[in-house]
């Protein structure tokens, strides 16, 4: 038997094959706990009594938001939704969902917020106002915490029809510092002596771009999916910049009427299902006016389920047309992306930009793409 084999056996046989096939530690051991804490329950469901001492079954010492995190970030997502699905649909899981209580207590976070999105479909209707208000607050803290760096990328741009007194090199403005003082040049010392310095100004950007974001809402894009409406918001609300905003999964679902409010583009997601990137940048051309003065950022980790051929097509003619294309492999803090490599440097190939980024990098991107 393989070691890979033996290790699956091992996982879904649990502790009872401690003696045959060995205990387990380190990441192998929490995935050991996080399915314990779930499917010890299909023996309380067949009315097996359990041993309470040290090799019980009694779950850990987990509750239902944490257990949830940590089963999201120890297996595939595959194996996730289907843990999901059980804990809700066969042991009843709900805790999260129909205790306001339980809400109060917990720590808000961007791990909460994912658990928030990927159940809030299924809540309770006495405690959905408890959900969207703790999501809220999570939210609320994002957008401060990436508002003041998106700013930061777009403080400003030299201008050089504005005179300014800022002694700083940066704005030094020689061409105009030389013609103001022609009349001060020395000959014998062959110098012009300067006695008036001009400096360009600093002015606020006035940017005509259009800013097309297509986003990925399959639940292994959700961090990228809670900064790109974060970012959306933040940059709508910029002088110049249009923001367009489209999810797909297998459809198309165009949310660029309520961008100021991140959560409600946020609910509007249904985590999960197929994946057509081909269909969605299909949709995304339609939104172009002004190619040389588009941004279509793409976020996505290339997991295409429909044939690749409509997307590569589609970049093709959006890169022909001069529109900046941008793949983002993922939009968050870590921006540590898994995607599909294949398909990734094909669209590199033709003309996309491919890539992870934090969001201040990718504020600077844009940034750097505008001035």
């Amino acid at each position: 038997m393989s070691d890979a084999i033996a290790r699956r056996w091992r996982l879904a046989l649990g502790r009872y094959s401690d003696r045959s096939l060995g205990a387990l530690a380190g990441t192998d051991g929490e995935m050991e706990s996080a399915l314990e804490y779930l499917y010890a329950r299909e023996y309380q469901r067949r009315g097996i009594n359990r041993d309470k001492g040290p090799g019980s079954l009694d779950p850990t010492a987990l509750n239902a938001v944490k257990w949830l995190g940590k089963a999201r970030s120890l297996f595939p997502q595959s194996v996730f939704e289907t843990l999901q699905d059980h804990a809700l649909d066969r042991y009843g899981l709900t805790e999260l969902l129909n205790d306001p209580k339980t809400l109060e207590s917990l720590k808000a976070s961007q791990d909460l917020l994912k658990v928030l999105l990927a159940f809030q479909g299924r809540a309770d209707p006495a405690v959905k106002e408890k959900l969207r208000q703790v999501a809220d607050q999570i939210i609320s803290d994002i957008m401060k915490r990436l508002k003041s760096e998106v700013l930061r990328a777009f403080s400003g741009r030299r201008n050089r029809f504005r005179r300014s007194n800022m002694q700083s090199a940066a704005n030094f403005d020689w061409r105009a510092t030389i013609r103001e003082n022609l009349k001060t040049y020395d000959p014998e010392k062959n110098r012009i002596v300067a006695e008036q310095l001009r400096f360009n100004s600093r002015e606020k950007r006035r940017l005509p771009w259009r800013v097309i974001l297509c986003v990925d809402q399959s639940s292994s894009m959700t961090d990228s999916l809670i900064h790109s409406a974060v970012m959306a918001a933040i940059l709508s609300g910029l002088p110049g910049i249009d923001v367009r905003m489209v999810l797909f999964d297998t459809s198309v679902l165009d949310v660029s009427d309520r961008l100021t409010d991140p959560l409600e583009t946020l609910l509007s997601v249904q985590l999960g299902g197929g994946t057509d990137i081909g269909k969605a940048m299909t949709y995304c051309e339609t939104l172009v006016d002004d190619p040389a003065r588009t941004i279509l950022a793409l976020l996505t980790d290339f997991g295409e389920g429909a044939s690749p051929r409509a997307l590569y097509a589609s970049v093709a003619r959006l890169n022909e047309a001069r529109v900046r294309l941008m793949g983002l492999l993922a939009l968050d803090e870590g921006g540590i992306p898994s995607y599909d490599d294949t398909i990734a440097r094909k669209v590199a190939s033709l003309g996309m930009e491919v890539g992870a980024a934090t969001p201040d990098k990718f504020a600077h991107w844009l940034s750097g793409v505008m001035g």
